[in-house]
């Protein structure tokens, strides 16, 4: 993977807020304001998606995130790559970013409202009463 492709998709991704990069599995993750965005494998850039733009991202084209395993193709429909177009500027990756800004909000939300109901005090059960 190279430190061009990393670079030109930091700038696309800039004008929606701070980027941050880090080192993982092989390619690069890619933060938004802290919320990961994206990640660059093989050579390609790959937006966070969910069940709300997966039809977007496949309207436009685009193909899920895979890799191999084992012998075995396996799809992470997490991801899909950006358009080809939206690789131009950042005013045309601007829609996409938003939309794995928006999966990515979602999925803290729902991690977030996970952890606050796993740590809710779990309520004693109520003793019998004895008779007298």
């Amino acid at each position: 993977m190279s430190k061009e492709l990393l670079q030109h998709c930091v700038e696309l991704l800039a004008p929606m807020g701070h980027v941050r990069s880090r080192r993982m599995f092989g390619g690069w993750g890619l933060y938004l304001d802290d919320l990961f965005v994206a990640l660059i494998a093989f050579d390609q850039l790959y937006l966070k998606s969910d069940a709300a733009t997966h039809a977007q991202f496949e309207a436009a084209g685009s193909q899920p995130f895979q890799y191999e395993r084992k012998g075995q193709t396996v799809a992470a429909l997490g991801y899909f790559c950006a358009p080809e177009e939206a690789m131009e500027s950042s005013a045309l990756m601007r829609p996409w970013a938003q939309l794995a800004l928006g999966a990515a909000l979602r999925a803290n939300s729902a991690k977030a409202a996970k952890a606050a109901k796993a740590s809710r005090p779990v309520k004693p059960a109520a003793r019998p009463r004895r008779k007298t």
